[in-house]
């Protein structure tokens, strides 16, 4: 045996000792899942108050999500059973999940489902409205506050537990018959059609899909060859009817359920994708069974993509935040003397009043120079970018095209207060959704894809 050859195995040993010392310094990485309940009281207003009030309570609705536990300050995912939480609401929620999980605000990311026969909330707002005689016009005050403590006491107690996680696992199928536009053009490039959540137009339902994301994406958390957590990512207004005071999670909440009763010992959590133009309307006519029809087929694809995940091994150092604040640009020609003429107008209907409230609001916001944080969770070989308002799904099929080697989700309807995030072309187009319903100005697309692309590189 030659000193060379010596030297070569004693070295080779010396490295596996080394390689093995930093495995074992390698912070664990683990995982903890929480729910709560934030079913509001009947009578309480839904939708911002734009549709009637709570009276029967069809299913509940929960705020879920997980913790992550890596060695670094805790990482806070939520989905809440909500239509929007904007401005303060937002802050306040994540301050309190901060705390609850011993981390930041800048590393909690809570977002809506969407679901409108839900109730949302805005302190900003409420703070408008007080002066104003409208305290409780557009949400549940009292409730909204006991919401926000009874989920942070569930992060509280949920990080006491955490489970130890070995292997991500990432899947994705396609959704039968969901999504459409809500924007089918005609001839003109004009809006000819606004297929809603709910279409009794037959020609509009006859028109083809339109531009969507048609994949629902699952990322998974697994110990060993256990499954301990699903998140599932799909872009699309996630209701079938919501007019008439009966609080539901809709079809959205109805697939995650036939989910969790399948799998009961894995955790759901299910997060809107970037569909602000997007919804069920040309699968939905309005008949009562259409909600069953739609929650069968998004369950289906969640099972399809359960059954396709391939798994992968990690570790703490497999997982990076990173926050990005940026300004996103006014609605062009908004003032905040036009939305205080309204407001304090006692004679205006109470719905233009909130919503004079809402975008005056934003309006201050942005003349403050305030900034909204974009956040974007890498895991592995996943990466999951999180967005403010209504976006367009053009800035998620963007963020797919930015990294065709990741696999890459977006979760939407994070901060409320921006309202619908269209893109430039679509401030002309006449739709819905770039009307008044909008608070930023068509500068906002190439604002937010030049944050997205930054957050994925």
């Amino acid at each position: 045996m030659t000193r060379h050859f010596i030297f070569a195995v004693i070295l080779a040993s010396l490295l596996c000792v080394g390689s093995a010392t930093a495995r074992a310094a390698e912070p664990s990485l683990s995982i903890a899942a929480f729910q709560a309940d934030v079913t509001p009281p009947l009578g309480s207003p839904l939708c911002h108050g734009s549709i009637p009030p709570a009276r029967k309570i069809v299913d509940p609705l929960t705020a879920r999500g997980v913790i992550l536990l890596t060695g670094r300050k805790p990482i806070v995912l939520c989905a809440v059973d909500w239509v929007g939480i904007g401005n303060d609401a937002n802050r306040a929620w994540r301050d309190a999940l901060a705390e609850a999980a011993g981390t930041t605000p800048e590393r909690v990311a809570v977002h809506t489902v969407h679901q409108h026969a839900t109730p949302g909330c805005d302190f900003s707002v409420e703070d408008l409205l007080i002066p104003a005689g409208l305290s409780g016009e557009m949400f549940n005050v009292p409730f909204a506050r006991e919401a926000i403590a009874r989920t942070a006491e569930a992060v509280r107690e949920a990080v006491q537990c955490p489970m130890p996680v070995t292997h991500i696992g990432l899947g994705q199928a396609v959704v039968d018959r969901v999504a459409s536009t809500r924007r089918v053009l005609g001839p003109d490039g004009k809006v000819k059609y606004k297929r809603m959540s709910t279409c009794e137009d037959d020609e509009a339902r006859a028109a083809t899909e339109g531009l969507i994301d048609p994949y629902l994406r699952l990322v998974s958390f697994w110990d060993g060859d256990r499954p301990l957590v699903a998140l599932m990512y799909y872009a699309c207004h996630p209701m079938s009817d919501y007019r008439r005071g009966a609080v539901s999670t809709d079809f959205a909440g109805w697939a995650r359920m036939l989910r969790e009763s399948a799998l009961p010992e894995v955790a759901h959590i299910y997060f809107n994708g970037a569909g602000g133009n997007l919804a069920a309307g040309k699968y939905n006519d309005g008949a009562a069974r259409r909600r069953f029809e739609l929650a069968m087929r998004l369950a289906d694809a969640m099972e399809r993509a359960w059954d396709a995940v391939e798994q992968y091994p990690i570790v703490a150092g497999d997982i990076h935040w990173k926050v990005l604040p940026v300004s996103l640009p006014l609605r062009p020609g908004w003032t905040e003397e036009q939305f205080l003429q309204v407001l304090n107008d006692p004679d205006a209907k109470r719905g233009e009043r909130v919503w004079s409230a809402r975008s005056l609001v934003w309006t201050r916001r942005c003349k403050r120079g305030d900034k909204i944080d974009l956040t974007c969770l890498q895991i592995g070989k996943a990466s999951i970018i999180h967005l403010p308002g209504e976006p367009f799904v053009e800035y998620q099929l963007a963020a797919q095209q930015m990294r065709p080697d990741r696999f890459v989700c977006v979760a939407g309807y994070g901060d409320y207060g921006p309202g619908y995030i269209c893109t430039a072309i679509a401030y002309g187009q006449d739709g819905y959704e770039d009307s008044r319903v909008s608070r930023v100005g068509p500068e906002v697309e190439q604002v937010l894809k030049d944050a997205i692309r930054r957050l994925l590189e």
